[in-house]
């Protein structure tokens, strides 16, 4: 990393800089935090930056005597903190950190300082991410939140958990326009494998063209530059059938370069993931035919999305809403209404998945032990609740709903799992059934006989003529589900008034998922999940600072409203500049700051 100017050096021998004394960065920041403000974000960080982050908690990432002290990694940690908060790309963030008076003062740099290049900053966080290290500043937000009595030793959490979807980085394509691109990547390792220098757009071209693949390297989409009348259905196969070709072609001259190249090579693991991306895509979208290959019917399960970002993936949040990317997953302490845990789960993924781990996540996150976990519906499944109930933990979340097709409800009817002779049911009109059959994924339901139902007085509202489900008449079927006993004790708390608290709690997880996405988790800004949840980690520390330093209803800056309008960007701006000046002017003994070399 880039040595920063004005910085100590570290110690002999390592590479990891250390900040100024302590002494230092108190004058400055006396000098300046009033014309900032006390009560700012920025003079709240500027008062605990060395609490939260210290240089030796990213020791890790150093090594003695490997090139010259680094960036304090602690002042790295600072600016990624407030680069969240200000919801601004790298480049400005440098910007930022050399004129904004808030920032150096945050910072707790001196004027005239350039504290760090974009590469440094960007060089930081692969490091976190390299290290797999993504919660790292995100824990040190939960540990001053501890040394501020946020959470006792003896305090029982109480968490409520949520998801909400991340678009992905990637492009979301149709099936012609996923197999170019899948074509493109496998073009582009070959001829990086075949001493084609990267960056070389022009030689890429050239070399791609003299393959005979000239019109996946062109300015145009494929899909977009094809002559073809895409209301012909014969049209469109034929041109599917010539993408199908060239992509079988193309991975046979893999096959061929990868016999080759060394085995368990870097260059062998490039052209299996480039060629794996384009054999995925050919095996989920086309069917192979006699007559020539066609789009697959309907969406395959964990279809692959986008060659670019290839853990993307459809995704619903609800019937309607669909999206394609991944799904944040929290978990928030609802007296607190800290976030206390954060994952990213495919964009396919249930809600639920992974719920147990985001509670022992908290758990060994806050030192404290988990009382009670509130959900909505998409955790009140069966098997989440057997989850939660073999880890000896409570859990409290609504039944789904199930559909009744217009009859009874299956709550209408009165099932005894503890009878005699095995579970019974007892419908509306009075009778009981014994008699259960399977139905698929270890489940069973009770049949009641098609006699009785035929007869039942009140048919008309328990069973459609004919029953819906079949061609021809039968008896009403009940559903026994493996985890009935634990579904209808949640069915009966749900009906309680205590339900109403479990309700009001469960509504932190919502208010945080807001302000995650106020700081502008809903587009991923990374490819990957792994760098996703670095993002989603970042905004979750900046959203548990704010909230500690009281400004948790804030907005930020690149949202309008607080002190971080444009106004007091340029008032501030300009105040760095007088200062500048004046200490130019004033300067004795010394080359003057804009004479510097």
């Amino acid at each position: 990393m880039q040595q920063s100017e004005a910085l100590p050096p570290a110690e002999e021998g390592s590479m990891l800089g250390r900040r100024n004394t302590p002494s230092g960065v108190c004058e400055l920041d006396a000098r300046y935090v009033d014309l900032v403000g006390q009560d700012t974000f920025y003079g709240w960080l500027s008062r605990q930056r060395d609490e939260l982050f210290a240089d030796e908690l990213f020791s890790a990432f150093y090594r003695a005597g490997w090139g010259r002290p680094s960036v304090p990694p602690s002042l790295l940690a600072t600016a990624l903190v407030l680069q969240a908060y200000a919801g601004v790309s790298d480049e400005e963030a440098t910007a930022r950190a050399t004129y904004d008076l808030r920032w150096k003062v945050a910072l707790g740099i001196e004027l005239d300082t350039k504290p760090f290049a974009k590469s440094t900053l960007q060089e930081f966080r692969a490091q976190l991410i390299l290290h797999e290290q993504q919660r790292l500043l995100f824990q040190q937000s939960l540990e001053l939140a501890k040394r501020q009595g946020k959470f006792g030793s003896q305090h029982s959490l109480r968490l409520a958990l949520d998801t909400t979807p991340i678009l992905g980085r990637g492009a979301a394509k149709d099936t012609y326009n996923l197999v170019a691109d899948g074509i493109v990547a496998v073009l582009r390792v070959l001829a990086v494998q075949a001493g084609m220098r990267r960056g070389d757009r022009a030689g890429f071209v050239a070399w791609a063209s003299a393959a005979g693949y000239a019109r996946y390297v062109a300015e145009a989409s494929v899909k977009g530059s094809a002559a073809i009348d895409w209301d012909d259905l014969g049209a469109r196969e034929r041109f599917l059938g010539e993408l199908v070709a060239d992509a079988d072609r193309l991975l046979e001259r893999a096959r061929l370069a990868r016999g080759a190249l060394p085995a368990d090579s870097p260059q062998e693991a490039a052209l299996l993931d480039a060629a794996g991306r384009l054999s995925r895509v050919l095996c989920q979208d086309v069917e192979r035919r006699p007559s020539g290959p066609v789009l697959l019917e309907g969406t395959a399960p964990d279809r692959l999305v986008s060659v670019h970002d290839p853990e993307m993936r459809h995704g619903r949040k609800s019937a309607s809403k669909r999206f394609d990317g991944h799904k944040a997953a929290v978990a928030v302490e609802t007296d607190a209404q800290l976030i206390t845990a954060v994952d990213v789960l495919a964009g396919n993924a249930p809600d639920a998945t992974g719920a147990l781990g985001l509670v022992e996540q908290s758990e060994g996150a806050t030192g404290c032990e988990v009382g009670e976990t509130y959900a909505d519906c998409a955790y009140g499944d069966g098997s989440t609740r057997q989850a939660f109930a073999d880890a000896g933990r409570a859990l409290c979340a609504k039944v789904p709903v199930l559909p009744n097709h217009g009859g009874f409800p299956k709550t209408a009817f009165q099932i005894d799992l503890d009878a005699a002779t095995g579970p019974i049911c007892t419908c509306p009109g009075g009778y009981t059934t014994a008699t259960r059959a399977p139905c698929g994924k270890g489940r069973q339901v009770f049949v009641f006989p098609v006699a009785v139902c035929a007869a039942c007085p009140v048919r008309g509202q328990c069973l459609s003529e004919p029953n819906r489900r079949t061609t021809r008449r039968t008896g009403r079927t009940i559903l026994l589900h493996p985890q009935e006993r634990l579904l209808r004790a949640a069915r009966a708390f749900q009906h309680s008034l205590a339900f109403g608290d479990v309700r009001r709690r469960r509504q932190a997880a919502e208010h945080r998922l807001a302000r995650l996405v106020q700081l502008g988790l809903r587009q991923a800004r990374y490819v990957g999940r792994a760098k996703t949840l670095f993002q989603l980690a970042l905004a979750a520390t900046v959203a548990n600072l704010t909230l500690l330093a009281g400004h948790g209803l804030a907005h930020p800056p690149h949202l309008g409203g607080h002190f971080g309008s444009a106004t007091s960007a340029v008032v501030l701006t300009a105040a760095v500049v007088v200062l500048l000046l004046a200490s130019s002017l004033t300067e004795r003994g010394g080359r003057s700051y804009w004479r510097r070399s």
